[in-house]
């Protein structure tokens, strides 16, 4: 086990997951790196998940519990930060397991680099999971290089928003807390946290495991609301911000990729029979038709971007139909062919 004095608060966030929570706090035990803490906030669980925090309390020295009323993850995540008192913070959702070595590995690469924070690529795990092409190659990167990869997207080294598999250096994220009463919180605090950080670097090595379970997928009137509610305010507030920091061209292509995503929901919408919500989403969209028009008129607009944004504002039903059609024919054959 590796030691050398820095501590590491992991907070774990843990709401009616008793099933789960076992796997999730025997993986942190288990790591290669020494010396830890690991926070489990039980956040007003009605089922044997309060029990279980107060049993690793109990065997563990390092384990600590905060028991605290219903109030979401966000609230969760800022009473762990609240009390940790390690120079780098994790985050871990209470029903996923990490790596034995994944806390040694990010810190590592921290501390040999000079980046104040660490992201690893993530393997998903369960009913629904897509296969994992991780390479093990190791990317330092810049604030802007990072900020690139994190808003435009990369096939292979992806920033996903969610903090779980990061490893922040406290200094970078003193001053920030989740935005509490809302859902996909994760967008804006990581946005935050990396234009504060001179340099990242990132691990393509699936050292996270992400459990999904695709065949209880949420349900329409969640959905509805966690997009209409919380994803697309939150979306737009990026390219708000960045754009506060002088950032216009990442600010203008943060707009693209959520003008991009919007298409993608109004799919998802009409494939669930959400026909009222693809209906507002598509409103939505004509209102802005004007700041999309100046958008995609950019040089790092694709021209196919250009034409399905065209097709789905002016017809669409006749877009849903030709992306069905796309979809059932067109891929299948590409692949046969490749």
């Amino acid at each position: 086990m590796r030691q050398d004095g820095t501590l590491i608060s992991v907070i774990v966030t843990a709401y009616n997951i008793e099933k789960y929570l076992p796997r999730c706090v025997d993986s942190l035990l288990r790591q290669t790196y020494n010396p830890m803490e690991i926070i489990l906030v039980d956040d007003g669980s009605s089922d044997g998940t309060s029990r279980l925090c107060d049993e690793y309390a109990r065997k563990n020295d390092v384990v600590h519990v905060i028991h605290k009323e219903n109030s979401g993850p966000s609230a969760a995540r800022n009473a762990g930060l609240a009390i940790a008192k390690g120079s780098y913070i994790g985050y871990v959702d209470g029903d996923d397991i990490v790596e034995a070595d994944m806390y040694e590995k990010m810190l590592e690469a921290c501390l040999r680099t000079g980046a104040q924070i660490a992201i690893c690529a993530y393997r998903e795990v369960g009913e629904g999971a897509e296969e994992d092409h991780s390479t093990g190659n190791i990317l330092e990167l810049s604030r802007e290089e990072t900020l690139e990869l994190y808003i435009n997207g990369d096939p292979q080294y992806h920033i996903y928003h969610s903090v779980w598999s990061k490893l922040f250096e406290r200094k970078v994220i003193e001053d920030i807390r989740f935005p509490e009463g809302r859902k996909s919180e994760d967008i804006m605090y990581t946005t935050w946290a990396l234009t504060r950080a001179s340099k990242c670097v990132f691990l393509d090595t699936p050292y996270y495991n992400y459990t999904v379970d695709r065949s209880g997928s949420i349900m329409n009137s969640q959905l509805h609301e966690r997009r209409f509610q919380d994803e697309i305010p939150f979306w737009k507030e990026q390219a708000d911000y960045l754009k506060k920091l002088g950032m216009q061209e990442l600010a203008e292509k943060s707009a693209y990729q959520f003008y991009r995503k919007m298409l993608f929901y109004y799919i998802d919408f009409k494939d669930r029979k959400m026909k009222d919500s693809a209906r507002e989403l598509m409103t939505f969209l004509r209102k802005e038709k004007s700041e999309i028009k100046r958008i995609y008129r950019k040089d790092f607009a694709a021209s196919g971007d250009k034409a399905r944004m065209k097709l789905a504002l002016c017809w669409p039903g006749a877009y849903y139909r030709i992306v069905k059609i796309y979809d059932k024919f067109i891929i299948p054959l590409r692949q046969h062919v490749g």
